[in-house]
C-alpha cells in the first residue's frame, strides 16, 4: 500500500481528510500525522511515506520550508506533496509548484472528490516515475508483518537477528514492559454480506483499530488474517514501581488495558457495528518474553465470553487450569527454513509431524485448531501477497480460509491442514525456481539503500533471516563477484559521486561511507579503481 502523511497544525482537518475517502479502496495507508513541518520531517525520515498531504502554512516549519528540505535532502527519492492553501496564501502555492510538487488545494473549496482526483494523480505519477505499480516493501527488506510474526512465536534464530531488524525496521524495544493480546473482530451480519463488502467491513475495522489504540500508549499492531489481529502494548514503568511482574503493576496494566479494549469496542459498533473479542496476556520485562505473553494471550482467549469478553490470563489460571495453546515455535527452525527458502519439502516433513502428533491426541481438538491457525497466521505474513495467495487456495468454499475454524474434531483438521500444505507446497516449487537468485537481488538493493552505513555479511545476512555462508555461497554463485567485493565496489561508486559532485574531502567521504579510516578507505578505492582518490580528484585516471 501507498504510505500516507497528514501534516496541518489544525487537528479537525486532520481528522477531516482522514475521514473524508475510503482510503483502502485508494491502496494507501494512512501512517501517520503531523502539527507542523518540523515533527512532519521527523516522520519522513523514519517512515519513508510515499505522499505529504501538508498545510502550506504553520508554525515551527511551514509546508513550503518541509517541501524544500525534503527535495534537497532526498533528491529523487522524496514523497510526492500536495499542498493544502487558503485564498491569502496563493503567491506561497506559487513557489510551492517550483519544487515540483503534484498538486495544490484550497482548503474552502476541498471535497471528497477533488481530493480523491489530487491523491489517483499522485498515485499515477508514482506509478509512471517506476514504470510499474508500487513494489512491494519485501522486496527491499522483511515487512513489518513478518517480523512481528517471528517475534511472536519466537521464530528468530538468535537476539542479534532480533536487534538487527529492529533497528532496520526503526522498531523501538526500549520499553520496561510488554503486554500482548490476541483478538478477533465479532460481526453478526458478516457472513451474509458478499465477499467485497465483507472484507472492506474487516479492512476498515482493523485500520480504526490500529488507529484508535496508538491514542493511548506506545502499541503495536499486526493483522493476522481478516478478522484476528495481535497487539503489542509497550510501557514505561514508573519510578520505583518494582519488577514488572509485581501483583499490583499487573493488575493496574489489565484494568487500562482491558478499558482501552472495551472503549475501541464500543467505537467499533458505532462506525461499523462490530464488536471485539481479546485475550490479554501477562506483562513481560524484555522483548525476548514477548512471545510468552502472546502465548498467554491465546490460551486467554479460549475463555472468552459474551459476560467477559476480555479475559487476562492472570484470572484465567486463578480460576481454572487453562487449556493449552499450541507452541509452535517448537518447530520453528524447520518452518522458518522452509519458508525462507521455498522448500516444500522441509514444509510437508513438518506439517506432516504436526498432523502425526495429533493423531495420537484425538482428544486435543483446541491444540489442534490453534497448530492449523498459527501455521495460517505464518502463510499469510510470511508470504508476499499472503492473503490473496491463501484466499485463493479455498476460493470455492463459502467460508474462504476460514474453513478452519468450521472443523469440528482433530481429524476434520488434519485433513484441512493436509489440503492446506499441498497448495501451498505448490506455491513453494513455483517461486523455488527463482528464489537464490530473487536473494541476491533483494541483497544488492538493500546495500544500495544502506550504502553509507556499515555492512558485514553477519549483518546483512540477519537481516534477511538466512545464515551468513548460505548468503556468501549465493553471491558468489549469483553475481559477477562476491558480497565483500561487491559492496566496496558499491561504496566506491558513491565515493566517486560524492567527490564529483558534492565538493567533499577525502576523510569526509570515507566517513560518510561508514570506512574505519581514511587510510583504509583509500586502499580499498585504489584496488577498485587503480588510483588513490587524491588522484582520481585531479584527474590522473583513464
Amino acid at each position: 500500500m501507498y504510505q500516507l502523511l497528514i501534516v496541518d497544525d489544525e487537528p479537525l482537518v486532520q481528522a477531516g481528510i482522514r475521514s473524508m475517502l475510503n482510503w483502502t479502496e485508494l491502496d494507501v495507508e494512512i501512517c501517520g500525522t503531523a502539527m507542523n513541518g518540523q515533527a512532519a520531517l521527523k516522520i519522513i525520515e523514519e517512515k519513508s511515506p510515499d505522499i505529504v498531504i501538508t498545510d502550506i502554512k504553520m508554525p515551527v516549519m511551514t509546508g513550503l520550508e518541509l517541501t524544500k528540505i525534503c527535495r534537497e535532502r532526498f533528491g529523487k527519492n522524496h514523497p510526492q506533496f500536495i499542498i493544502l492553501t487558503s485564498y491569502e496564501d496563493f503567491h506561497m502555492a506559487k513557489e510551492a509548484l517550483t519544487y515540483q510538487v503534484s498538486d495544490y488545494l484550497v482548503k474552502l473549496e476541498l471535497t471528497p472528490d477533488t481530493l480523491r482526483e489530487a491523491v489517483e494523480k499522485v498515485i499515477k505519477q508514482i506509478r509512471e516515475t517506476e514504470g510499474s505499480t508500487k513494489p512491494s516493501p519485501v522486496s527491499v527488506h522483511p515487512f513489518n508483518d513478518k517480523f512481528f510474526i517471528s517475534l511472536l512465536h519466537n521464530l528468530f534464530e538468535s537476539e542479534e537477528q532480533f536487534l538487527l531488524q529492529s533497528r532496520d525496521l526503526n522498531l523501538n524495544f526500549d520499553y520496561a514492559g510488554y503486554v500482548c493480546c490476541y483478538g478477533e473482530i465479532i460481526s453478526a451480519t458478516a457472513d451474509t454480506l458478499p465477499t467485497e463488502k465483507q472484507l472492506l467491513l474487516f479492512t476498515s475495522s482493523l485500520q480504526m483499530i490500529k488507529e484508535l489504540v496508538i491514542k493511548y500508549m506506545p502499541v503495536y499492531a499486526l493483522s493476522l488474517d481478516m478478522r484476528h489481529f495481535a497487539l503489542i502494548f509497550c510501557y514505561k514503568l514508573p519510578a520505583n514501581a518494582g519488577s514488572p511482574s509485581t501483583g499490583n503493576i499487573t493488575e493496574q496494566y489489565f484494568i487500562e488495558i482491558q478499558n482501552i479494549l472495551q472503549s475501541m469496542s464500543s467505537t467499533l459498533q458505532n462506525y461499523y457495528n462490530v464488536s471485539l473479542r481479546c485475550g490479554i496476556g501477562s506483562l513481560v520485562d524484555t522483548p525476548q518474553a514477548i512471545c510468552d505473553s502472546y502465548q498467554y494471550s491465546r490460551q486467554a482467549y479460549l475463555t472468552v465470553t459474551e459476560e467477559c469478553p476480555f479475559p487476562f490470563f492472570e484470572h484465567v489460571i486463578q480460576q481454572e487450569s487453562p487449556r493449552t495453546s499450541f507452541n509452535i515455535s517448537l518447530f520453528k527452525g524447520d518452518l522458518t527454513k522452509a519458508f525462507e527458502e521455498y522448500d516444500p519439502d522441509i514444509l510437508e516433513q513438518t506439517i506432516l509431524a504436526i498432523c502425526e502428533l495429533f493423531q495420537a491426541h484425538p482428544n486435543h481438538y483446541v491444540q489442534a485448531l490453534d497448530a492449523a491457525c498459527n501455521i495460517l497466521y505464518l502463510s499469510i505474513s510470511l508470504l508476499q501477497n499472503g492473503e490473496a495467495i491463501v484466499s485463493e487456495f479455498f476460493a470455492d468454499s463459502p467460508d474462504g480460509y476460514r474453513s478452519i475454524y468450521k472443523q469440528a474434531n482433530v481429524e476434520q483438521v488434519i485433513s484441512w491442514l493436509h489440503y492446506f500444505t499441498e497448495q501451498l507446497s505448490e506455491v513453494f516449487r513455483n517461486r523455488r525456481k527463482d528464489y537464490k537468485n530473487h536473494i541476491v537481488t533483494n541483497v544488492k538493493k538493500y546495500i544500495h539503500e544502506h550504502i553509507r552505513e556499515h555492512l558485514s555479511l553477519n549483518e546483512v545476512a540477519a537481516v534477511f533471516g538466512i545464515s551468513p555462508s548460505y548468503l556468501s555461497q549465493l553471491f558468489s554463485k549469483y553475481n559477477e563477484t562476491g558480497f565483500s567485493e561487491y559492496i566496496n565496489i558499491s561504496k566506491i561508486n558513491e565515493a566517486k559521486r560524492l567527490l564529483d559532485e558534492e565538493n567533499l574531502k577525502v576523510y569526509e567521504v570515507a566517513e560518510m561511507l561508514g570506512f574505519e579510516s581514511a587510510f583504509y578507505f583509500s586502499k580499498v578505492f585504489k584496488k577498485v579503481e587503480g588510483v588513490s582518490p587524491t588522484e582520481y580528484m585531479n584527474g590522473k585516471y583513464v
